[in-house]
């Protein structure tokens, strides 16, 4: 009976020998795999790291240029908000001086047709008197 239990023990311990190698061959395959794959990657991140480089550069030139054509145009948008500040104060004179005269007219009209009728009831009595100094009668 030793001997069954023996071989027993034998017949497992060579099926998990045999177990453990052709797990150990996949493993070895997977890690085969994993290094081709690192490999791949480390190389295209390489590729794509180059050029990151490259258009980072390129868009340092670009904004360096935008920063010069700004710095060029901002007197002209100082300028632009000079004027327009300019016109704004004009406008809000201008529509204080309408409110001003629109706020007089009733009385400025009344004063007005009364200093037209006045100058022209002046000249009628002016122009009559001239004549009759020239010693023209006028009736």
């Amino acid at each position: 009976m030793g001997n069954i239990a023996l071989l027993i023990i034998a017949i497992a311990f060579a099926v998990l020998v045999v177990f453990l190698v052709i797990v150990l061959h996949k493993v070895s395959k997977v890690v085969e795999e994993a290094n081709r794959t690192v490999k791949l990657v480390s190389s295209d991140v390489d590729v794509l790291l180059h050029q990151a480089d490259g258009i980072m550069t390129k868009a340092n030139t670009l904004l360096d240029d935008v920063n010069g054509k700004v710095a060029t145009i901002d007197p002209l948008f100082t300028a632009v908000a000079d004027l327009s500040e300019s016109v704004s104060d004009i406008n809000a004179s201008s529509r204080k001086l309408v409110t001003r005269l629109n706020r007089g007219s009733t009385k400025r009209k009344t004063t007005s047709a009364s200093a037209v009728v006045l100058a022209k009831t002046a000249k009628k009595f002016f122009v009559k008197k001239d004549k009759t100094e020239a010693g023209v009668k006028v009736n």
